[in-house]
């Protein structure tokens, strides 16, 4: 043990830092005295003797495990005194940078951990001689707090903490001064940290420096949390781009049924319109209605979406799927009375959706033979629905028409599609073969609104006879947790067929 004591001392005395960087001779005084000491101690970063020193029989210590250890240390240690020494206080500075009205007293040894500033001070740049460069900022996304941070990175081994509302900030320091392990860092936190407060400023700092896998997942987070967790603040910072791109994914969590989608829209074109408004998403929608009858007043020739303010959101809207609203009466009802939606939009639509019903009564559609990824993303009916407890549940969504109304039926085993016994006006629509696409999909949300289950069917086909009973998922085996909320992607009819009508 007395041999392992005075290798661990000698170890701890070298500086493997400086061990890295051999051309620290033209930096900070204290490296070169650090290089003096190395001489005299092991090479921490070179191979360990193979040799185990026993403290027991049975027990052994891997000398090269010692070692790699007492040197991080070492390396932490010599990490932090540099940090406080050189970048807090500003020792031995041999270079200043000037930016947003502040100067940092810096040096040009760790300048060049940033590759911005190494092809500045070892290329041919003027700046390369100077002692004083002046850094002009035009992103205004970039701090004072966000260059102090990457800057201070430059003199650290390990990674400093970031606060998940200062990423966008550093990232966008980080990426002017090409700083690789900060980016990285900040890359690694927004997947971490996402959530209601900050998934549309990482999404949007995602996409601008070309962070695609966080930028995917904060687009999934939002499918997911659009509708089965409203938000007055969500609602308010989403744009028009990203809330296009939601309204149009056939991967959105829709609440009950298309229509719901359409009230969530004029939800969020109020929040947009009145960005001030604070009241609770309990008083929203009735917030809503208010605000547009009042704004509609003496709008009789035009609809909404037609007026000079309502112009910039026609592109969100055409995403919605109204063969799948105007099914019922209350829904038609509905868009009627509001009058956002222009008129000529639904008139094709509704001649649609007429042929198509009398296909489909006389018995010459069996829906889709095949299953078409096109008519699935754009055309499939979305709806969802929250079981609060465990228990058998049997419902119906009232959109499911044209002679096949369907229910679901729930249970801790099964998920069961089944006709509805109903005749349907006399004629034998239960007696044809039907065929249905469909996708199943189940989530549960913890307390803190984050996913940590989910399960899909993927897209599949059943074929009904008669009064058949299809089981869509079997559950044995899987510990479900609640709520749970169940979604579904319905195809009825193929739409080749009515394109051919």
């Amino acid at each position: 043990m007395g041999l392992l004591s005075s290798r661990v001392l000698r170890c701890s005395d070298s500086s493997p830092v400086e061990a890295e960087q051999p051309e620290a001779t033209a930096g900070p005084s204290f490296l070169s005295g650090s290089r003096k000491r190395k001489q005299r101690s092991w090479d921490c970063s070179g191979p360990a003797p193979s040799s185990t020193i026993h403290g027991s029989q049975n027990q052994g210590v891997n000398l090269q495990q010692v070692f790699g250890i007492v040197c991080r240390k070492k390396v932490k240690r010599s990490s932090k005194r540099a940090y406080q020494s050189l970048f807090l206080d500003g020792q031995d500075s041999d270079i200043k940078i000037r930016a947003l009205g502040k100067t940092w007293p810096l040096h040009k040894v760790f300048l060049c951990r940033s590759g911005y500033f190494a092809n500045m001070l070892k290329g041919s740049w003027k700046e390369s001689h100077n002692d004083i460069i002046e850094l002009e900022i035009k992103n205004e996304d970039i701090d004072v707090s966000s260059l102090c941070f990457v800057f201070g990175s430059l003199y650290r081994d390990e990674v400093l903490p970031i606060k998940p509302l200062q990423v966008p900030h550093v990232l966008a320091a980080a990426s002017l001064l090409q700083v690789e392990h900060v980016v990285q860092q900040c890359k690694e936190t927004m997947m971490r940290t996402i959530n209601m407060k900050n998934v549309c400023s990482f999404y949007t700092a995602a996409e601008t420096y070309q962070l695609k896998s966080v930028k995917t997942q904060c687009f999934e987070w939002l499918l997911c949390h659009l509708m089965t967790h409203p938000s007055v603040g969500l609602y308010k910072e989403i744009d028009i781009k990203l809330m296009y791109l939601l309204v149009s994914s056939s991967d959105l969590l829709v609440m009950q049924t298309e229509i719901d989608i359409y009230t969530t829209l004029k939800e969020w074109i109020f929040l947009y319109l009145n960005p001030h408004w604070k009241g609770s998403v309990e008083q929203l929608l009735a917030n809503a209605n208010s605000w547009l009858s009042k704004h509609m007043e003496g709008s009789e020739s035009i609809t909404f979406l037609e007026s000079e303010e309502g112009l910039i959101f026609q592109p969100v809207f055409k995403k919605l799927r109204f063969q799948h609203i105007i099914c019922e009466l209350a829904s038609t009802t509905l868009l009627e009375r509001d009058r956002l939606i222009p008129l000529e939009w639904l008139s094709p639509i509704y001649k649609q959706q007429w042929l198509t019903l009398l296909h489909s009564q006389q018995h010459r559609e069996i829906g889709p033979r095949i299953i078409n990824e096109k008519e699935l993303e754009g055309c499939s009916m979305r709806c969802g629905t929250k079981i609060s407890r465990d228990g058998k549940y049997s419902w119906k969504w009232s959109h499911c028409k044209f002679s096949f109304p369907l229910h679901i039926i729930f249970t801790n085993r099964y998920i069961i599609f089944k006709q509805n016994r109903q005749p349907c006006d006399g004629s034998a629509c239960l007696k044809q073969i039907r065929n249905v696409v469909f996708r199943m999909t189940l989530v549960y949300f913890d307390s803190d609104g984050k996913l940590t289950f989910s399960r899909t069917t993927g897209y599949k086909t059943i074929t009904f006879k008669n009064n058949e009973e299809q089981i869509a998922m079997k559950l044995d085996g899987i510990i479900l947790s609640f709520p749970l909320y169940v979604f579904c992607n319905f195809l009825f009819i193929s739409l080749a067929n009515t394109e051919n009508m």
